[in-house]
């Protein structure tokens, strides 16, 4: 065994007197625990993963919850799949209801997103806002087949006023516009409008049978005469259309919905094209019919 090595005796320090601290200079003896080590997810939140094929005490061991034999356990089989047969959706028919072709597809735009375009110096209130203004200025990414549609969220923010036209409005948007005195115009576009508008080839809301007009304040295009629309000779190569179906036509000739077409509507007429406005203050009376006639001579006549 090596001889063990005696410690070295190091030179004492020079005493000095101790002067202990005050009680409020000391570093606080305790840490505060962090909460982090401590977080868990609320009890029920999540669900364990089930573990399969690993025995049958797991409760879905040996088959895995396949079955036995057959196409589902060696493979994949695809939705409705019913062994090769006539698929069900055949026999029985596809149930529920489908309304994609005729669905309308806007561009969704708020009150809150135009007031902050505005202040921005993005969109200019000084002239029509129409959907090739907000699609330049990226205030929409895009406008879909159907154009864009006026939303009310953010409507105490409007404060400037605008003069919008888009192809649908909400009540609640066109209120908040109005308020802060500007106006809200609903037009018919098309698909095939859409892309010529954003291209310069077609006037954004000037039509054959538009007679929409703006305030003096606003620098907008005056209506151009028919002769203007032909090809090229007012500075356009296409010619905005106006709607022909029904729905559209109700739609736009409805003041109510702010349309441009409202002013082919009567005094004592409505947006319908099939129901007649019943007149105020006069009701039909059925009477009932006595058998007599003009010349009062109903009573002789009867049979008994």
């Amino acid at each position: 065994m090596p001889p063990r090595l005696t410690l070295l005796s190091l030179p004492s320090r020079p005493s000095t007197a101790y002067t202990p601290l005050a009680p409020f200079l000391y570093p606080p003896s305790t840490r505060a625990a962090s909460i982090l080590t401590s977080l868990s997810d609320n009890r029920g939140a999540y669900n364990k993963k089930i573990r399969r094929g690993r025995g049958p005490s797991s409760g879905k061991g040996k088959t895995s919850g396949r079955g036995h034999k057959g196409q589902g356990q060696h493979g994949k089989v695809p939705a409705g799949f019913n062994g090769g047969q006539t698929p069900e959706s055949v026999v029985h028919g596809e149930r529920g209801f489908d309304n994609s072709a005729f669905k309308a597809d806007f561009s969704p735009v708020n009150l809150n997103k135009i007031q902050y375009w505005v202040d921005q110096g993005r969109l200019d209130p000084k002239t029509p806002i129409t959907l090739k203004e907000l699609a330049k200025s990226r205030c929409i990414h895009g406008v879909k087949k159907d154009g864009v549609k006026l939303l009310a969220r953010g409507k105490e923010e409007i404060t400037t006023p605008v003069h919008l036209i888009v192809s649908r409005a909400s009540a609640s948007a066109v209120a908040a516009v109005e308020k802060a005195g500007g106006t809200v115009t609903t037009r018919y576009y098309s698909p095939f409008s859409i892309p010529k508008i954003r291209q310069g080839l077609m006037h954004p809301y000037h039509s054959l049978q538009s007679r929409i007009t703006f305030p003096e304040t606003v620098e907008a295009d005056a209506p151009p005469t028919p002769e203007q629309f032909v090809f090229e000779k007012g500075g356009y190569k296409y010619r905005l259309p106006d709607p022909t179906s029904r729905k559209s036509l109700e739609y736009y000739r409805d003041e109510a919905k702010r349309g441009y077409l409202s002013y082919v509507v009567g005094k004592k007429e409505g947006p319908s094209l099939f129901f007649r406005v019943p007149e105020e203050g006069k009701q039909k009376v059925r009477r009932r019919k006595t058998g007599k006639s003009s010349s009062g001579q109903g009573a002789e006549n009867r049979l008994w």
